[in-house]
């Protein structure tokens, strides 16, 4: 056994916290080390906070917001999380504002995206794989242009086309995930109900169901169906996505997006009891073959 003390895997919040810091930074267009040259924080301590690794003090922070420009709502909200960022209670809803479904509440950003939707495409992106369970609608990532535009204008109907357009625009960019070499691989389980419901009309549904099929043969992807036939199961309670990450420092996550808000689990019995739940998910489901043909009869039914 090693005598080296180890350190223990960042919180949910202190993830999200370096997640809004590297995002204010690209923002500002500022490279860590020019952060450095305006601010006297080494580089070094940059890149730890950046990662999670290290919980800034609240003067380095306040000399990031000032260099980052730092508007008022965001001061507060980086300043909330800093106080709480080694806190790992087991719920964990994130922005004042109720977040709606999808990520589609808040009021940050120019399309209204929560501050928890946002944290949670940070750690999408550096997933290793992302495991996503949907009963409603077929997965963000794996949604069609003209699907993911039918979707949203469906849950949010008062959105304008500014909004509407943002959000479709984001969904298509984290779609290349999919396609690079060191990106997140992809397991998805939906219940047949997401793939029948006629969303966006017959055209639409024909292109998502052959965009579901195509994609399913990538070596990274893998699409399983729970068909009606399965009868009661139990991801009828509702949606999910569990991620690991290639740094096994770093505790798994869930994810659950609900109207009340954006929820992350990083507790170990509730990562491990969603892992379990997302594989038996898995076996009720039919085979990545058998539901490749389920998906080929929807796009020539429909």
């Amino acid at each position: 056994m090693s005598d080296r003390q180890q350190t223990p895997p960042p919180t949910v919040r202190l993830r999200r916290l370096a997640a809004l810091l590297r995002r204010l930074r690209a923002e500002a267009e500022l490279t860590r080390e020019q952060v450095a040259g305006l601010t006297g924080i080494n580089v070094v301590t940059l890149y730890r906070i950046e990662k999670a690794r290290a919980r800034p003090q609240k003067r380095t922070l306040a000399a990031l917001m000032e260099a980052y420009g730092a508007g008022e709502a965001q001061r507060a909200d980086l300043l909330a999380a800093q106080r709480i960022a080694d806190d790992r209670s087991r719920l964990r809803p994130y922005g004042a504002e109720p977040s709606g479904a999808a990520g589609t509440g808040g009021s940050a950003g120019s399309a209204g995206f929560s501050e928890g939707y946002l944290a949670y495409l940070g750690f999408e992106a550096e997933a290793r794989t992302v495991r996503a369970y949907e009963s409603m609608y077929v997965p963000e990532l794996l949604q069609t242009e003209r699907y993911a535009r039918a979707v949203i204008r469906g849950v949010l109907p008062d959105a304008g086309r500014a909004e509407v357009d943002e959000r479709v625009r984001v969904r298509m960019e984290r779609r290349s995930l999919l396609a690079r070499a060191d990106g997140p691989r992809l397991r998805a389980v939906v219940d047949e109900a997401a793939v029948r419901r006629a969303v966006g009309g017959p055209e639409v549904m024909r292109e998502q169901a052959e965009h579901l099929v195509r994609i399913a043969r990538e070596p990274g992807v893998r699409v399983q169906v729970i068909p009606f036939g399965a009868g009661a199961h139990a991801g009828m309670a509702g949606s999910f996505v569990h991620l690991d990450f290639p740094d096994t420092r770093d505790a798994e996550l869930v994810w659950v997006d609900t109207p009340a808000g954006d929820v992350f689990l990083d507790a170990e019995e509730e990562t491990l009891r969603h892992r379990s739940l997302f594989d038996r998910l898995r076996a009720v489901a039919l085979s990545p073959g058998d539901s490749a043909a389920l998906l080929a009869g929807v796009g020539r039914a429909e």
